[in-house]
């Protein structure tokens, strides 16, 4: 059974070719929007038990008395947990078949949320939440492996850009529906509907998701679009320390983007992840008004994404650290803004925080492009999951920093740190301003 289970989580060979080439455009065509809808779906709802967190830990701290610094602690190790489980992920599913590595992340995870729900002690909030972040780091890497397999250079950015919606469908949707939960039925309600609603969702993703183009008879990508080779491609697989020496440790633009991407987590997790708490604790919002703000941080992160991949490809020309240190420095310019005119009004709050979501979402989305652009195409995922290890060490930062500064300095000491995140990503990004490609 075990030797079955691993057979089937291998990367698939390649099918007989087809040779029809009306047929392999349609049945492109077909595959790419099935790939893209699914794997949208799929990693919305790795959000619906992990963010679900964000809405509940009101309610959880003043059942259990914990304070700022509490709920920083489960956070803290979680995203640490998550960050690592991202890089590791990576390097495993470029080996993998991610019809299945996929959704298994996302069964494992739902199970845990329903622990997590019956669970009544911080240690064990602690270890579960650890737990369930280990097995969300198994969302992203197949997801950026499939892009990389199904689109074009040409189509990276807007690809990844409708791709990164599900960031901001599932992370939008939880927070209503957390707040919904938490509001009528308790905090515990936010980890059972979601966890049992997950499992249902991995069985959808299981029979939609399929492996490479080769793997069905058809081109690959580049053989497709008539691009160029990638270079390496004809080579067999590099091991994971060829991999680590050829395309991690020698690439200066990869370093960059990756240690980029800690700031613009920082920023991100901080307006996500606490700005439910600092909208009710500090802004004086109820939790339904919190749900929706944050709802529309996420929302609007989609048109920020969608953008940013636009016009990194049609605009700058391929110049993804250009577009992203743009919206980093108008991102600064609106977390100033906050600070210096401060105000409790739902409506200007919600706007403002609308603005900030699309501006961090399209960064957040072409660090993944930089990384899946500059390296060999069998190492995409292992990429793409370092720039995730290193965004989560930022949201690791985040959350500790800011439990510790909100119950030494106010909420405006949090404000402040994710005010030079903004201004330090800026910077990092215009080290980065010219077109990539992938190296040899």
């Amino acid at each position: 059974m075990i030797d079955g289970i691993l057979k089937a989580l291998r990367s698939q060979e390649a099918a007989p070719r087809i040779q029809d080439e009306g047929q392999v455009k349609s049945l492109y065509k077909y595959w790419q929007v099935r790939i893209m809808y699914s794997t949208v779906v799929g990693y919305a709802t790795f959000y619906f038990v992990r963010k679900n967190f964000s809405i509940a830990n009101n309610a959880m701290s003043k059942e259990f008395g914990f304070t700022n610094t509490d709920i920083g602690l489960i956070l803290t190790v979680a995203t640490i947990v998550y960050g690592v489980s991202k890089f590791f992920s990576g390097v495993l599913a470029d080996l993998a078949n991610p019809r299945y590595f996929m959704p298994l992340g996302l069964i494992l995870s739902a199970v845990v949320n329903i622990a997590f729900g019956f669970s009544a002690a911080l240690p064990l909030f602690i270890i579960l939440w650890a737990l369930n972040n280990f097995f969300q780091g198994m969302g992203m890497p197949p997801c950026a492996k499939l892009l990389n397999a199904w689109f074009s250079r040409g189509q990276s950015g807007r690809a990844w850009g409708i791709w990164n919606m599900s960031h901001q469908i599932g992370g939008g949707l939880i927070i209503l529906l957390a707040g919904f939960l938490v509001q009528n039925f308790g905090w515990r309600s936010a980890f059972y509907v979601p966890g049992i609603f997950s499992i249902i969702i991995a069985f959808f993703i299981l029979n939609r998701l399929r492996d490479s183009p080769q793997s069905l008879g058809l081109p690959a990508v580049h053989e497709f679009a008539k691009e160029s080779e990638p270079a390496g491609s004809t080579e067999e697989r590099p091991s994971t320390r060829e991999i680590f020496q050829r395309y991690i440790l020698k690439n200066r633009a990869l370093w960059i983007a990756c240690v980029a991407n800690v700031f613009v987590y920082v920023v991100r997790t901080g307006f996500f992840d606490w700005g439910p708490r600092f909208l009710q604790n500090d802004r004086g919002f109820t939790t339904a008004q919190a749900s929706v703000a944050t709802f529309v941080f996420e929302i609007t992160g989609i048109f920020g994404a969608l953008t940013a991949g636009w016009l990194s490809d049609a605009i700058f020309r391929g110049r993804r650290g250009a577009t992203s240190a743009v919206f980093m420095l108008l991102l600064a310019i609106v977390v100033i803004v906050m600070i210096l005119v401060p105000s409790s009004n739902f409506l200007v709050l919600t706007v403002t925080l609308g603005i900030i979501g699309f501006l961090v979402y399209g960064p957040q989305v072409l660090v993944a492009v930089v990384a899946a652009e500059n390296t060999d195409p069998r190492a995409v995922a292992t990429a793409v999951g370092m720039t995730g290890l290193f965004g989560y060490i930022g949201a690791t930062v985040c959350q500790f920093a800011t439990g510790y500064l909100v119950d030494h300095s106010g909420w405006n000491g949090g404000l402040i740190l994710w005010l030079c995140a903004a201004v330090i990503g800026t910077i990092l990004f215009s080290l980065i301003w010219k077109p990539l490609v992938r190296q040899a």
